[in-house]
């Protein structure tokens, strides 16, 4: 696991072709997200209905390994002040569980406002209540990987005298 802020350098230094893994951690769901393999675009990928940590674990990293994931991206619950509540901790608790059980690297990402942003898309979108409840958690997911790999792009990019 990472401290804060997200070590965007060793992200980038991740094998070429590898995907990462957003979660979007609830405490009944897990939104899980995928980026490409160029780490350009983040996807939904699916809801895990949350029923034990074992078996939570066991389907994340099932799946990590079916689509090539070189690192796990989990959004951290923090408060507006920046401060770290009781859903942060429990999220923190859930990496340093989940890292007893992978070498995958488990990194952290601001995720406030994530659930907000996706509904209100959502939302605008004209998506029943039904229909929202279905892909807020992995759109959300999308949504914490999606502001990861834009920063990773904008370090990528060259910087020019004239930009400044």
């Amino acid at each position: 696991m990472s401290a804060e802020p997200l070590p965007y350098d060793v992200i980038a230094a991740l094998p070429r072709g590898a995907r990462l893994m957003g979660l979007d951690l609830g405490t009944k769901t897990i939104g899980l997200a995928l980026s490409d393999v160029e780490r350009r675009i983040a996807s939904p990928l699916e809801t895990i209905k949350r029923v034990k940590f074992g078996q939570d674990a066991e389907r994340l990293l099932a799946l990590a390994g079916k689509h090539g994931v070189a690192a796990l991206i989990l959004g951290l619950p923090l408060n507006m002040d920046g401060s770290e509540g009781p859903r942060a901790q429990a999220t923190r608790a859930f990496a340093r569980n989940l890292g007893r059980l992978t070498a995958l690297p488990v990194h952290f990402q601001d995720e406030r406002l994530s659930t907000a942003a996706v509904t209100r898309t959502l939302i605008e979108a004209d998506a029943s209540r039904a229909r929202r409840g279905e892909l807020v958690d992995k759109m959300a997911a999308a949504y914490i990987l999606q502001g990861v790999l834009d920063r990773l792009a904008a370090l990528s990019r060259p910087v020019h005298d004239d930009m400044l």
